[in-house]
């Protein structure tokens, strides 16, 4: 007797399992890998994207572009996450995560065609990835922070390797003193990145890009009575507001009714008492800049120009926390109480004209736990992807601050650990010595791919990378890209954080596991509106012409 068949799943459901599955999951890996494995490395190209919206984004940035591909695939946005991970965390190594992610997938697809189990690989996957990170903790050198300018000069290498491979690598030393000057004016125990503003201003020349130490935001909208008011000041007071300076129109259909000519004048005159209370208090508290992050009308504008006060209304969230940061003193949501201490002070303060905008900054100031990074160039695209370039190297840095142990790059670091884990997996026996060398060949991704992005040989370069490692202090034997041949590469200065290496192995690991020890895909069609079909009555058989009962 045959067994009743048993209908679980809703009609139209779409199911996809076994090796079939492993298989496409790992195809689908491959393609993204294919689309951002040009951008890596010094010689590296861009991508184009145009979104639904037509707008235009340039960009060789792994998690700007896996951030902007439209990917449907389900396992295949594994990848996007990954990269993800790594900018959030690290800051650079974006490209590599993917690329290394999508080789350890590649490297292990003909042992899933052979029917070996996926659990199998990924123990041997996870093995490997902990032997490579405590290898890379071993081979990495640590810094010291005592000697001031040999730190500066570790901090600069950093940022240069991280712009190598960047659009702005044609004035890397300009942008590098930029950077490492931006994040060493922060607070040294939180290093919060976001305090770090940048600016673009289009226009210009990339060399006219400005470091201000302290702040510089767009001049706001501005009332009548703003021209009349002074653009300069030494050491000023200032002060900062969240409070709505300007006549206050009805909301909300207040009504109030009046029975006396009388009676509506004296509404009218409470209103100009209670703005002429708030201008007197905050004159009266000595502040020479006053600045909120509500409007200031043109009354309270032109009544502080009257009296020689500088005032910005409407001032961004960020730019008003990081003036804070600066200045010192604290936001006042009320002008009844305005102490001394509740005001901020700098050297300068100075309305400027940068190319077409007006900027106001706010220099030498005494927290200066913040800086503005105020970017010029052509293009509007342009400038952004010099903006994501410099985020990545302002990661980079405060990630060498934060964690002092630098590696070579250049594709040395994956070399060795390469040769490492090819070392280790001849004392493994059985399937697990296949599993970990299929690992160490994966790594050597990263270097073939910089060969191939600049157009070198790369089949006689990585010989000579593993000959040159095999031999005693090859240890950082990387490409060096400029010279189409191979060279020490912590000689040649080509420094990044060990965590970028760690942190790209272990995320690839994670993600190669994921996908690996997935074997079926449930995909449910997609559920009806609720009330879809329904008349518009919103009940069923109560349509047109149907009477009201």
């Amino acid at each position: 007797m045959s067994q009743p068949q048993i209908i679980l799943l809703k009609e139209g459901t779409d199911t996809s399992q076994g090796k079939g599955q492993l298989l496409s999951n790992i195809n689908a890996c491959t393609a993204v890998v294919d689309t951002v494995k040009t951008t890596l490395g010094p010689r590296g190209m861009d991508k184009l994207m145009v979104d639904g919206q037509g707008q235009v984004t340039i960009s060789n940035d792994g998690a700007t572009i896996m951030k902007l591909l439209d990917i449907v695939h389900p396992a295949a946005k594994t990848l996007v996450d990954i990269a993800r991970s790594q900018d959030a965390e690290v800051g650079d190594g974006t490209t590599s995560v993917v690329l290394l992610a999508g080789e350890l997938l590649k490297e292990v697809k003909g042992y899933i065609e052979e029917g070996v189990s996926p659990h199998v690989i990924i123990r041997g996957y996870r093995q490997a990835a902990r032997l490579s990170i405590n290898k890379i903790k071993e081979l990495a050198i640590k810094i010291s922070k005592d000697d001031k300018e040999e730190f500066y000069g570790l901090l600069s290498k950093c940022a240069a390797t991280a712009m190598s491979s960047k659009l702005i690598y044609s004035q890397k030393e300009f942008f590098t003193k930029m950077v490492v000057d931006a994040v060493l004016s922060l607070d040294q125990d939180s290093l919060n990145e976001r305090l770090i503003g940048i600016k673009r201003v289009p226009g210009g020349a990339m060399q006219e890009s400005l470091l201000v130490k302290g702040v510089a935001f767009k001049k706001t909208f501005s009332y009548a009575g703003f021209e009349q008011q002074p653009k300069a000041f030494k050491n000023p007071k200032v002060l900062c507001l969240n409070v709505e300076l300007e006549l206050k129109a009805e909301k909300d259909n207040a009504e109030v009714r009046v029975e006396q000519v009388s009676d509506y004048q004296a509404i009218v005159d409470a209103e100009w008492q209670i703005i002429f209370q708030k201008l007197e208090a905050i004159v009266a508290s000595g502040a020479q800049v006053v600045l909120s992050k509500l409007p200031i009308g043109d009354l309270a504008t032109q009544y502080f120009a009257d009296r020689n006060i500088f005032c910005a209304g409407r001032v961004a969230k960020d730019d008003m926390d990081r003036v804070i940061q600066a200045v010192g003193g604290s936001v006042q949501t009320t002008c009844s109480d305005l102490r001394d201490e509740f005001l901020g002070t700098c050297d300068s303060f100075e309305e400027r004209q940068i190319g077409g905008e007006r900027y106001n900054l706010f220099e030498g100031c005494p927290q200066a736990k913040t800086c503005t990074l105020v970017l010029r160039g052509g293009a509007e695209q342009f400038i952004a992807e010099v903006e994501r370039s410099l985020h990545d190297a302002i990661m980079i840095v405060r990630r060498a601050i934060k964690n002092n142990l630098v590696v070579a790059g250049g594709g040395a670091t994956e070399m060795e650990i390469s040769k490492y884990l090819r070392v280790h997996s001849r004392t493994i026996e059985g399937k697990q010595q296949l599993i970990v060398g299929a690992f160490a060949k994966a790594l050597e991704v990263i270097p073939r791919q910089l060969c191939d992005n600049a157009g070198f040989d790369a089949t006689d370069l990585l010989n000579r990378l593993r000959m040159k490692h095999a031999q005693p202090g090859g240890t950082w034997f990387g490409i060096d890209v400029n010279n189409e041949t191979i060279a020490d590469n912590f000689e040649a200065f080509v420094w990044e954080p060990a965590l970028v290496k760690t942190n790209a192995i272990a995320a690839a690991t994670e993600a190669a596991c994921l996908i690996l020890s997935v074997d079926e895909t449930i995909k449910n069609k997609q559920s009806e509106q609720p009330g879809a079909g329904m008349p518009r009555g919103g009940m069923p058989g109560r349509g047109r012409g149907v009477p009201r009962r």
